[in-house]
């Protein structure tokens, strides 16, 4: 059971972690600037591109970690 809180916490904070990357990297493409007549759109646009590529981002790494330990069961 204490694995399993484990990986939770750990899958939130990689989420979270990539969630802030992404919002960090798309604000210097200022899309704001492009989108002048509408800005409270281009900011809500801003945190829905940041969570999709955050999230999308953070599964594959996570995934692939998974997919690494579970080579060793390959290999027995």
């Amino acid at each position: 059971m204490q694995s399993i809180g484990t990986q939770s916490l750990i899958n939130l904070i990689s989420h979270l972690a990539f969630i802030l990357i992404a919002f960090w990297s798309i604000q210097g493409l200022h899309i704001e600037r492009r989108m002048q007549l509408y800005p409270s759109q281009a900011k809500t646009l801003i945190v829905m591109l940041s969570v999709a590529i955050g999230y999308t981002c953070s599964s594959f790494f996570l995934n692939f970690i998974n997919n690494v330990q579970n080579v060793i069961f390959l290999v027995k």
